[in-house]
């Protein structure tokens, strides 16, 4: 279940989504690439390469983000 009465949101894939989205939104560039992205998340954030995958194939199948040879974007 994606959203649930759970008092942990960290362990939920939109709340790593969000925080991806965030990272995206706050670059200066279209296009960032994914280990960039991920770096970023682990030196703040205690996130798994695993999760931070997941959350990336969860965003593009609710159509958030596009990506192309390593680099990702939002699409809105």
């Amino acid at each position: 279940m994606i959203v649930g009465k759970d008092t942990h949101p960290e362990r939920k894939v939109y709340y790593w989504g969000a925080l991806v989205l965030e990272v995206l939104s706050s670059s200066k560039e279209d296009h960032l690439n994914s280990f960039a992205v991920y770096e970023n998340l682990k030196s703040n954030h205690d996130i798994s390469a695993e999760l931070f995958l997941l959350t990336l194939d969860w965003l593009y199948l609710v159509g958030a983000i596009d990506g192309e040879k390593g680099r990702i974007q939002k699409c809105f």
